[in-house]
């Protein structure tokens, strides 16, 4: 069997397929490709991206997701990502640099709060100081520990997962002080004061969980990387580096099927042997890397089922999904001076009583948080002259959406959108309702028929302390429960969120070439 499908030929064996062509399986299918392997991505919808795409309606083109790419950095000071793809894999897509942090602001009439945190550990540590007198010293050693925890992470990826215990111990003591540890009690012991806590923490959400419950390692390290590098967003959105990841592929020889499901990944003896696609075709390989997540896969796609250890189902039933999303996209016909709108990145919550926020996801009214970008003040030209592109965000757990009925869905959304717009009026005096040209509405339903994410979960498996960072990336070797497969994504061993997922594909294609020096290649 040989099928010709757009110029490409589609064969019998590869040495590996990748699964899904979402930021993880990009990465890695470019990554193998690169190394001149046989390679071949197939994915469902007709584009690539998952999450990472944009849409257009009217004269606007909206970002579907991405709020902020971290680990991107300037020219002259890279971050990982940005020296995976100019460095590692020459990719040609253009970012521009988000001009702050973030805008908090919290609407408690007793606890009111509106402050605008600069990028630059040192800026910000200024900036600290000038709201908080006498924090930076206690905020600075926050920043400290989260270098020694970067290093570590670092170390352990060097490791493909596997360091030195000894060298743990003896260069990366604190990092193992805290890895068990939350945020909310980390920052108590260093001894930040309630408020700089709240200003410090604004970034909570982009983890989806309260401060009391996310591991400290993770957030300390998501903020430094925020903070030092700064945030990018591509030019032409998500969809711009996709399109660049796809070109790549291809211009390092790989294929890729679009429009195409993978229907079973086959699996004998405890070893990968290859997939069947709603195409009808059987394709041959012993390595497969998939951006579906491990419940969607040892829960639909292994077959036979009896080829699904009893361990991989434990695994993923003591996982918790993370969160979905809401969100709101706004094509408004007035420009950012005229709506008084002056930064990028808006923080808007009641207070920051993260546990009291997080519980209004559970519930099917407006959240008490949202953040909110005005993509404009980034990147200028995004929409057409005298006009404002922007989209307000909120999570909720999707659980709360399934019994809605068909016939209040519409009803439904509208009224959380709109009590999330009168959130964000109150929050900064802006008329948003009396500029809007476009607007468009994305439930957890949207999110699930999208991308077939279960329930439309948009942030991988939840990052409690036994289950963060720290222990999958020194568990990556034993969470490969059928030989020849692996996961790469937001449910994978870096957690969710964008640099995450692009970082984790990288990691999982380099294991993968390992494994495939090892063991011959091909499924011939």
């Amino acid at each position: 069997m040989t099928q010709i499908l757009e110029n490409q030929q589609i064969q019998d064996s590869y040495d590996a397929i990748i699964v899904g062509a979402g930021n993880g399986g990009l990465i890695a299918g470019a990554t193998l490709a690169k190394e001149g392997l046989k390679v071949l991505l197939i994915e469902r919808h007709n584009l690539p991206g998952g999450f990472a795409t944009s849409f257009v309606r009217g004269r606007f083109e909206f970002e579907a997701s991405l709020h902020e790419l971290a680990d991107y950095g300037p020219s002259d000071n890279k971050g990982g990502i940005r020296k995976l793809f100019e460095d590692k894999l020459g990719l040609d897509a253009e970012f521009a640099r988000v001009p702050e942090a973030y805008k908090l602001v919290l609407t408690d009439p007793d606890n009111k709060m509106d402050i605008t945190m600069p990028f630059g550990v040192e800026h910000f540590l200024d900036k600290m100081e000038e709201c908080v007198p006498g924090s930076r010293e206690s905020v600075e050693k926050f920043f400290n520990l989260a270098k020694e925890i970067r290093a570590a992470f670092g170390y352990i990826a060097h490791t493909q997962g596997n360091p030195d215990q000894g060298t743990l111990m003896k260069e990366y003591t604190n990092f193992l002080r805290t890895a068990a540890y939350s945020a909310e009690e980390v920052e108590n012991a260093l001894g930040i004061p309630e408020k700089a806590q709240k200003i410090l923490n604004a970034y909570w959400a982009y983890l989806g969980l309260p401060m009391n419950r996310i591991n400290f390692t993770i957030f300390a390290s998501m903020v430094l990387v925020y903070i030092e590098k700064g945030a990018y967003i591509p030019i032409n959105r998500s969809h711009g580096y996709t399109a660049a990841l796809d070109a790549k592929i291809r211009e390092f020889g790989a294929n890729i099927l679009y429009n195409t499901t993978v229907e079973k990944i086959l699996v004998e003896d405890g070893q990968v042997i290859g997939v069947e696609t709603s195409n009808g075709d059987h394709l041959k390989t012993n390595h497969i890397i998939c951006n579906a997540s491990p419940t969607l896969a040892y829960n639909k796609l292994i077959s036979p089922k009896s080829e699904v250890p009893e361990i991989a189902y434990k695994e993923v039933n003591a996982r918790i999904h993370g969160m979905s999303a809401f969100c709101v996209f706004l094509g408004l016909d007035a420009p950012v001076e005229e709506l008084g709108l002056k930064e990028y990145s808006y923080f808007i919550m009641d207070d920051m009583n993260t546990e009291s926020v997080y519980d209004s996801w559970s519930e099917l009214k407006t959240p008490s948080g949202q953040a909110t970008v005005v993509i404009n003040n980034a990147i200028p030209e995004c929409s057409p002259k005298g006009t404002t592109l922007m989209y307000i965000t909120t999570l909720f757990d999707p659980k709360v959406w399934e019994d809605v009925k068909p016939e209040d869905y519409f009803k439904l959304k509208t009224q959380i959108a709109e009590g999330l717009i009168e959130q964000f009026e109150e929050a900064t005096g802006a008329p948003i309702k009396d500029h809007i040209e476009e607007i468009e509405i994305a439930t957890p339903e949207t999110y699930a028929r999208y991308t077939g994410t279960y329930n439309g979960v948009i942030y991988g498996y939840e990052p409690e302390s036994w289950d963060s960072l720290v222990p999958r990336l020194m568990s990556m070797e034993d969470d490969v429960h059928i030989k020849g497969l692996r996961f790469a994504g937001g449910f994978g061993a870096r957690c969710h969120g964008y640099s995450s997922s692009m970082s984790d594909g990288h990691t999982m294609a380099l294991l993968t070439l390992r494994d495939i020096k090892k063991g011959g290649g091909s499924n011939e």
